[in-house]
């Protein structure tokens, strides 16, 4: 169907974009953290927990630990508690 012809391709070719990108650089939107990348976690993040990147896309895996490495992000889970992304 529509997943396997059209949804299915252009989700992979946004996913190959994003992990070149992180190839060029460690954070999005240059050497640094900025707020882009605050904006790229949740959908990252959730996106690694449906599909698993691991081997397949190492760039945004690690894209993904360096976000739940941050102090601010562990602080965030302190106060608000922990939360389950469905797969």
């Amino acid at each position: 169907g529509a997943d396997r012809t059209l949804l299915g391709p252009q989700i992979a070719s946004h996913f190959a974009f994003l992990e070149g990108e992180l190839a060029r650089r460690e954070w999005f939107a240059g050497p640094e953290f900025t707020a882009a990348d605050i904006q790229m976690s949740f959908p990252i993040e959730a996106a690694d927990a449906r599909v698993g990147f691991a081997g397949r896309l190492p760039r945004l895996r690690g894209f993904v630990e360096r976000i739940q490495a941050r102090p601010a992000y562990r602080r965030a889970l302190e106060k608000g508690g922990p939360y389950t992304l469905l797969k």
